[in-house]
């Protein structure tokens, strides 16, 4: 059975921080992606803050793969906002590669944050969020099953 949000979420921060060293980055995704954050991994609370986040701040993200850029989707309403370049590079968390979700360029409100992201299982990518350096949550993003990777 592939690995989904659900799962990710009922995981502890160190089974999801040695699934994150083991997983490849995998091809910079295209396409809409559902986001689920992981604030309290492997807590009986995980679930549902993850769907507070979901409803109220944030939804997910929406790849242009080929052109090396996000948006994501913020809001009740799902607003695309804050802007993310997107390349592969070293990880900070272990020097692999990774897809690395680039703010400092693109947003004087995220300017410190970068997200990491690699491939867990088909369509579900699982990510480290930093404040400048300092490590702060893991998230996933889910894409439909037919969605296409970018390739790039």
């Amino acid at each position: 059975m592939a690995l989904d949000s659900l799962q990710l979420l009922a995981m502890t921060a160190q089974q999801l921080d040695d699934l994150f060293s083991k997983s490849q980055s995998g091809p910079i995704p295209n396409g809409q992606a559902k986001g689920t954050a992981i604030i309290a991994p492997g807590t009986v609370y995980d679930a549902d803050i993850a769907e507070i986040v979901s409803i109220f701040a944030w939804q997910g993200k929406t790849f242009d793969g080929p052109h090396g850029v996000l948006v994501n989707r913020i809001s009740l309403l799902g607003v695309n906002a804050i802007v993310a370049e997107v390349y592969t590079g070293a990880s900070w968390f272990d020097q692999a590669e990774c897809i690395v979700l680039d703010y400092s360029k693109t947003s004087l409100l995220a300017q410190y944050v970068r997200d990491e992201i690699r491939l867990v299982a088909p369509g579900v990518y699982l990510g480290l969020v930093y404040w400048q350096k300092k490590r702060l949550i893991h998230f996933s993003l889910e894409f439909p099953p037919d969605a296409p990777a970018s390739g790039t």
